[in-house]
């Protein structure tokens, strides 16, 4: 396994940097009795923006770079940053479909969120073994699930709780293509009838999206959900850049020298 290298942080705490570098105080977090421990901070936040680090040399060679994210607030502050654990051969041998550990800590380098994705089929048109994903928080215990459910022209997802009951449905459009446009998959309640929030792909430009595809990703969470609520969909949102957007090159897909075994 590869050894993961955390961030330094400056400041333990609340005090979080924006993209300037200056430091900034986070409002006090409201308490919750049911928050899992280290996700106050998501109380107050109804939107974010998960940022991918990519450097030239991850341009050059990303089938055998592990992802790492940063997840910030609406105001630019970054409250989590993750880290993916997976093996080089799955990377290389299993592409966008491999199984991973992706590891999510705050600002005091402490994990605080588990997802484990186990290998299964990356193509939507097998109605069986689809993906699957695990979310915990803290680690080890574990507060639902986000479950890829076949559908024969759009992607589709369902999130439930610990107890595998439905909670909310997400479902993309026909088109995924995201070159110089924004992708949105609706967050919907569990009867399908309203619209509560929406994780939206964002493009990077041309050039970019053709050597990576290394754009943003914002979520605007549905209201009044919990701690809980907003990490499954954390969770959910993860699952989809890996299923759809990963950041295999399409320029070695071109070349023919990256390509998924399914």
């Amino acid at each position: 396994m590869d050894s993961i290298n955390l961030p330094v942080q400056n400041q333990p705490g609340c005090h979080l940097s924006n993209e300037t570098g200056a430091i900034v105080e986070m409002p006090a977090p409201l308490y919750s009795w049911n928050c899992p421990p280290g996700l106050e901070c998501l109380r107050q936040v109804n939107e974010t923006l998960i940022h991918q680090k990519i450097t030239f040399l991850d341009v050059i060679a990303n089938s055998f770079k592990r992802n790492k994210y940063e997840i910030k607030n609406n105001l630019g502050q970054m409250i989590f940053f993750a880290v993916e654990d997976s093996s080089c051969c799955s990377r290389v041998c299993c592409g966008s479909a491999r199984p991973f550990t992706l590891r999510i800590f705050n600002d005091m380098e402490q994990e605080v969120i588990t997802l484990e994705r186990a290998l299964r089929c990356s193509r939507c048109c097998f109605p069986c073994c689809l993906q699957e994903l695990n979310v915990q928080a803290p680690p080890g215990v574990l507060i639902g699930y986000v479950i890829q459910i076949w559908h024969p022209r759009l992607p589709m997802f369902i999130i439930q709780n610990a107890k595998r009951k439905d909670v909310l449905n997400i479902s993309g459009p026909c088109c995924l293509w995201n070159c110089c446009r924004e992708v949105n998959f609706e967050i919907k309640s569990v009867d399908e009838d309203d619209v509560v929030g929406k994780i939206s792909k964002q493009s990077s430009g041309f050039i970019k999206e053709f050597l990576v595809n290394a754009g943003n990703i914002a979520i605007q969470f549905p209201e009044d959900v919990s701690e809980t609520m907003k990490v499954l969909v954390l969770g959910a949102c993860f699952l989809i850049d890996f299923i759809f957007f990963e950041s295999r090159s399409n320029l070695q897909q071109f070349l023919f020298l990256s390509r998924p075994i399914f």
